[in-house]
């Protein structure tokens, strides 16, 4: 297929590169000019540069994808006076994998669909390292027929494609589960922070939760206490991972959502005021797990 590919960030480079080692090409915008150049001299003769989000069009693309920071950056990219809906896009798909809420996911979907475009909003889950390496989780929103056509196409950049139902439910799945994440990583920190405190080797009180009903991600495959697990940001001084401020901005996500549907979310509230707490004190580039530092004195 011909893809166009926008936003050639930290998580969308390597998704573009994916696409074009299973044979795609691609047309690429980037407002970072220095991302669009890497990506077309990686691409060769296969990757060419748009100079607008509706320019990407021009090249007679069958999909879309984009990749951006928050949802003002995707309504300016789909909405905005050079934005992809600017253009001809009858019968195009558009698939939108940024981390956005599902309120603003169904507004521009609905104005694509008011087009004749085609639009699944599909964040994803795994990090740089699963874009790295094509496996991240797809959890994906829209017409299921527009999904099981677009499935062979998300699985040359990861390996669960989730169907999740109608427009916006694939940041509904997005923002649930990394409230979840951001809840019990406070709580593994806490948990761990507590026992060694109270004299416990920190690897043999990991030991024992992970075998026993405290068990979850945070504590068995990226605990947050240092030297416990090998090449997990808390052993590399809570670099490379996944930053506290992008936890904060999907548990803002998660709050703001709960608000508009009145539903209750207690502690996913109280971890965002700590995620907060913790940015302002300066640790919002640390990876999230670095959230131990607020329960001890390293």
């Amino acid at each position: 297929m011909k893809l166009g590919f926008i936003g050639l960030g930290n998580m969308g480079a390597p998704m573009a590169r994916n696409l074009l080692k299973a044979g795609h090409d691609l047309v690429v915008f980037d407002v970072v000019q220095g991302n669009v150049d890497a990506l077309v001299q990686h691409g060769q003769d296969r990757a060419t540069a748009a100079a607008t989000p509706a320019a990407v069009l021009a090249g007679g693309v069958d999909a879309v994808i984009t990749m951006l920071p928050a949802a003002q950056h995707v309504k300016s990219v789909y909405l905005g006076n050079d934005g992809l809906l600017s253009a001809n896009v009858k019968g195009v798909v558009l698939i939108d994998s940024s981390t956005i809420d599902p309120m603003s996911a169904r507004e521009v979907a609905k104005v694509a669909g008011d087009k004749g475009a085609l639009m699944l909003d599909a964040p994803v889950s795994g990090g740089t390292g699963g874009a790295e390496a094509g496996t991240l989780t797809f959890m994906v929103g829209g017409e299921e027929p527009i999904f099981n056509q677009m499935k062979p196409l998300l699985q040359a950049m990861g390996k669960n494609i989730v169907y999740c139902g109608g427009a916006g439910n694939g940041q509904v799945a997005k923002v649930a589960n990394n409230m979840l994440l951001g809840i019990s990583m406070i709580g593994t920190a806490e948990a761990m922070a507590l026992g060694v405190s109270l004299g416990m080797d920190p690897k043999v009180l990991a030991g024992i939760i992970n075998t026993s009903s405290g068990r979850c991600w945070s504590s068995d495959t990226y605990n947050p206490y240092p030297g416990v697990l090998e090449n997990v940001p808390s052993s590399r001084g809570y670099t490379g991972g996944f930053g506290s401020d992008l936890m904060l901005k999907d548990l803002g996500l998660a709050t703001e959502a709960a608000k508009l549907s009145k539903q209750p979310v207690p502690l996913g509230s109280l971890a965002q005021q700590i995620y907060q707490t913790f940015s302002m004190q300066g640790h919002g580039g640390l990876d999230f797990s670095a959230i131990i530092k607020m329960f001890t004195k390293k």
